[in-house]
C-alpha cells in the first residue's frame, strides 16, 4: 500500500509501525530520522501535483494541521483522504487506530503502551492555574478543546484560556501577566521557547520549559510523553 502523510505525527505513527508504507511525507516531518520517502512540501501549502504524481492509495491528514483547499484539491484527482479529528487524548487513540487500520496495519505495540502509560497516571491531587504560550510577535496560547489542554488537565494544570472562544486566542501579553496564573509552561514548539527567550516575559512566575513533541504529538511519543510531561510539569 502506498501512503502519503500530511502530518508529522501520524508520519511518525505510520513509518515506526510500517517503514515501507510511506511513499510522500512533508518537509516539517522529521520523525523518525532517516526518512527516505519523497518530500512534497508544507502541512499548510503541499504540492498537491506531487502528491497526485506519486500515485498514494491514502493520503492522511487533520482537520487542524491542513487546508481544507488542499484536501479538496487532492479529492478532486482522485485520491482517498483519511481526515483525523484529534482534540483529546481519547480521540487521539481512537483516530491512530482508524489510521493503522486504513494503512492496512495491525494495531501497533507502540499504542498498547501509550494507552497504558497514560492509564497508569495517577489523578491529580491539586490543579495549578497556568497560562500556555504556544507563540510570541504576537502572544499566542492555548485556548478551548486543544489536544495539548486536554494532556495538561490530565497532570494537573487547568489552563485559565480553556473556555476561551478561540481556541488558539491572542492575548496581549500585560493580559497574559494578570490572568492570573500560578505557572507557564512553554513547549519548543511551534514556537521554539527557551531558557532565555520566553520566561523573561512573565517576571515573579514560575516557567516550566517542556518538550513540545511531548504536549503537541499524537503518535509513538505518546508513550513517553506521560512521565516526561509530568516530570517537567513538577
Amino acid at each position: 500500500m502506498r501512503v502519503v502523510s500530511l502530518v508529522p505525527s501520524l508520519t511518525e505513527a505510520v513509518a515506526v509501525t510500517a517503514p515501507g508504507r510511506l511513499v510522500g511525507v512533508t518537509d516539517w516531518c522529521t520523525r523518525p530520522a532517516g526518512l527516505t520517502a519523497a518530500r512534497i512540501g508544507g502541512t499548510k501549502n503541499p504540492d498537491t501535483a506531487a502528491v497526485a504524481a506519486l500515485r498514494p492509495d491514502l493520503v492522511l491528514a487533520n482537520e487542524e494541521e491542513n487546508r481544507e483547499a488542499d484536501l479538496d484539491a487532492l479529492r478532486a484527482a482522485g485520491l482517498d483522504v483519511l481526515v483525523t479529528e484529534i482534540r483529546t487524548l481519547d480521540q487521539a487513540f481512537a483516530e491512530l487506530e482508524r489510521v493503522l487500520a486504513a494503512c492496512g496495519l495491525p494495531r501497533a505495540r507502540w499504542l498498547e503502551d501509550s494507552r497504558a502509560a497514560w492509564s497508569a497516571l495517577p489523578p491529580p491531587r491539586v490543579t495549578r492555574p497556568a497560562i500556555v504560550p504556544v507563540w510570541r510577535r504576537p502572544w499566542m496560547v492555548l485556548g478551548r478543546d486543544t489536544f495539548a489542554g486536554d494532556l495538561l488537565a490530565r497532570l494537573g494544570i487547568r489552563n485559565v484560556y480553556a473556555d476561551h472562544r478561540e481556541r488558539y486566542p491572542r492575548v496581549p501579553l500585560a493580559e497574559l501577566n494578570a490572568a492570573g496564573a500560578e505557572l507557564v509552561v512553554l513547549p519548543d514548539e511551534p514556537y521554539r521557547f527557551t531558557a532565555t527567550d520566553g520566561p523573561e516575559a512573565f517576571p515573579g512566575l514560575p516557567a516550566a520549559l517542556i518538550d513540545g513533541r511531548h504536549l503537541t504529538w499524537y503518535g509513538p511519543s505518546l508513550a513517553e510523553a506521560a512521565p516526561a510531561l509530568r516530570a517537567g510539569l513538577r
